[in-house]
């Protein structure tokens, strides 16, 4: 039977971050069908050891502490004139593990999800690649470098044009070439016009099962008015960019017509512009907890205020599954296939976003409308299955491993 290697940047559980849930749920699919091989990083020693009934089912698996300081991957990238993102993720023993699989196992795809993991695919590798970019990178930092100033304004600037050269070259060397949403996959296609027709959208999904308000705990701060929630990874750039504005800039205008309104910043590792903001302008910094789907329910509007986003956003996902009304930015809500005033309210303007919130927080008939749309939406096209049905055709899986998978 043909086997798959699987390269990934995380560990890829437990999925409770964007990237990890996606990598996640296409794992577990391709593991229906044949064995699998994983290598991957864990950022540290308890994630490398933590266990899951994924792991347990692999084929073989290489997990590598990534443990190269930022300093010093900034210094390969100048020497070797690569990107930051490559050199950071550089490593003998990922390579060594790739060389064994392949010389020992029946390798007929390598799987390599996110573009770091792409420099590990061989030269004289003659089977199939399938590449997932998730998003487009090169584009995250271009957003940075003319949102920004100083060296970082250069740093991101070179990062953005160095990827969007290693992308395209990836795209060449690869199959098929997946994207999370397809405005996603249409922005790439105008960046690698050669590649344009190996490049599909495959969207992420949700689990409704898990994401069921019933039996969830409800958490939230002492208030006496409305809540407002923001749930991600708290020192992720977009992140923390987004609940900064917000606070400082939407929050003081929510707070003129509703005062006892409170926004809750819900998300691990907190960075310290983050944590400054904990008690200005109604904001409660929460940041780990046990159970976001607490807070998510909790939440009387759950607010994606992002400035710059790529793909597609989970936490969005995640409140309309839960029926959650969410107000959301239009970079945040672009590549969900839903509709502005129906199934989610868009501000497409920061001066927007009060405005909006304010009146929805004035008619609780319109956010139970919009929480019941949005969760009917979702349990009807946001299924994993739904999602990721093609995976396997894409993957060049043959018919008789579907079969056997079927039984």
């Amino acid at each position: 039977m043909e086997e798959i290697l699987f390269l990934t940047h995380r560990v890829p559980w437990p999925p409770n971050r964007g990237d990890k849930i996606r990598s996640h749920h296409i794992l577990r699919k391709l593991m229906k069908y044949t064995d699998v091989h994983l290598a991957c990083f864990a950022d540290d020693f308890s994630e490398r050891d933590l266990d899951s009934d994924v792991k347990t089912d692999l084929a073989s698996f290489k997990p590598v502490l990534r443990s190269k300081p930022k300093w010093v991957a900034g210094i390969e990238a100048l020497v070797s004139q690569k990107p930051v993102s490559l050199t950071s993720f550089d490593d003998a023993e990922i390579r060594t593990f790739v060389a064994h699989t392949l010389a020992h196992r029946p390798i007929a795809c390598i799987f390599v999800f996110s573009g770091q993991m792409a420099q590990y695919i061989p030269d004289d590798y003659n089977g199939r690649v399938v590449m997932d970019f998730v998003d487009v990178d090169s584009a995250k930092f271009e957003s940075y470098a003319a949102d920004g100033s100083g060296p970082m304004a250069w740093i991101n600037h070179r990062e953005g044009r160095l990827l969007k050269t290693f992308e395209s070259n990836v795209a060449a060397r690869s199959d098929c070439c997946l994207f999370v949403s397809e405005a996603e996959a249409s922005l790439f296609r105008t960046r690698a016009a050669s590649s344009a027709e190996k490049i599909v959208a495959v969207g992420n999904g949700i689990d409704l099962d898990f994401y069921d308000s019933k039996a969830v705990k409800i958490e939230s701060p002492e208030r006496d008015g409305s809540l407002l929630v923001f749930t991600g990874q708290m020192d992720y750039q977009p992140n923390v960019q987004a609940v900064t504005s917000f606070s400082k800039q939407v929050m003081p205008e929510i707070l003129k017509i509703h005062p006892g309104a409170k926004f809750a910043i819900v998300g691990r590792a907190p960075s310290s512009d983050v944590k400054a903001l904990d008690g200005a302008n109604g904001t409660a910094v929460i940041g780990s907890v046990d159970d976001i789907r607490s807070w998510i329910i909790a939440a009387d509007i759950v607010v994606a205020p992002l400035r710059i986003a790529r793909g597609i956003q989970n936490k969005v996902l995640e409140a309309m599954a839960m029926g959650k009304p969410v107000v959301a930015s239009a970079a945040a809500a672009e590549g969900i296939e839903a509709q502005d005033g129906q199934d989610f309210l868009v501000a497409n303007r920061i001066e927007d976003e009060a405005q909006i919130i304010c009146d929805l927080l004035a008619d609780n008939g319109r956010m139970t409308e919009l929480g019941k749309n949005a969760q009917s939406l979702i349990r009807s096209s946001y299924t994993w299955d739904r999602q990721l049905a093609e995976l396997p055709f894409i993957c060049g899986l043959e018919p008789q491993d579907m079969a056997e998978a079927a039984e």
